[in-house]
């Protein structure tokens, strides 16, 4: 992978102005365990962008959300599920639970809920979560 992707840490890369990505992020934040590397990039930054080029054409333009862990890329639904890998003992349980649930079938929950997540949650004012 190109010097973009070659970082240590863990990125997360969310919509920025999307009031669940949002709560993800504070949701995972308050509940990341003590061994957990990652950080998270709204899709529009430069860094992100950096970021996303380095991705096979393909996925590159996709309107999800993008986690690239140890030098790989995870999207939609197999992306949110491995969050779960970086939280306390008791969510990480669930990955396995979740993680034998057909992709097919994930993705199309995925993508229902990202068609309208707008609608259930707020758009913030400007993307607040933390980048580091």
């Amino acid at each position: 992978m190109k010097q973009s992707m070659k970082n240590k840490r863990d990125l997360l890369i969310l919509d920025g102005d999307c009031g669940l990505c949002h709560r993800l992020v504070f949701f995972m934040d308050n509940r990341l365990s003590t061994l957990s590397n990652i950080g998270y990039r709204p899709r529009n930054s430069q860094d992100a962008k950096n970021i996303l080029k380095d991705l096979p054409i393909e996925v590159q333009g996709f309107d999800t959300v993008y986690l690239i862990r140890k030098r790989k890329y995870y999207i939609r639904s197999a992306a949110a599920i491995r969050c779960l890998l970086y939280l306390n003992w008791y969510w990480k349980i669930w990955f396995p639970i979740l993680w034998v649930i057909p992709k097919p079938l994930r993705d199309f929950f995925y993508n229902l809920i990202a068609k309208y997540r707008h609608k259930f949650f707020d758009q913030p004012n400007s993307c607040t979560f933390r980048i580091d």
